[in-house]
């Protein structure tokens, strides 16, 4: 599925299951909670902290599809094509990090 593909198909569910779109300030209040399910897998899995009951039955790449689902919405609710913003992006971080990387001594 491409990105544009899933911005056309969330919008199509918005749409016809979801009734509407949660508000743009709603939506990035979700968005911050669904990071923080994500967040909260991801240091029991690669981190120190322990698992704990509640966490049973989460898989990484559901939170992380929750994460990507909601801001796709705020995306179609804003105007944003997120396959031209993700390929300026790229331009961007090529222009400025054509060297960065390579010359920082912490990655070597």
């Amino acid at each position: 599925m491409t990105i544009q593909a899933a911005q056309q198909k969330v919008d199509q569910w918005i749409q016809t299951v979801g009734v509407r779109y949660f508000n743009e300030l709603t939506n990035l209040g979700i968005l911050m909670e669904e990071v923080g399910e994500l967040s909260r897998l991801m240091v029991r899995k690669y981190g120190e902290q322990s698992y704990k009951d509640s966490d049973k039955g989460k898989e990484i790449a559901d939170e992380m599809a929750d994460v990507l689902w909601v801001l796709i919405c705020l995306a179609n609710q804003t105007g944003v094509d997120l396959t031209d913003a993700l390929e300026k992006n790229f331009e961007k971080k090529q222009l400025r990090d054509q060297d960065r990387h390579r010359n920082n001594e912490k990655l070597q």
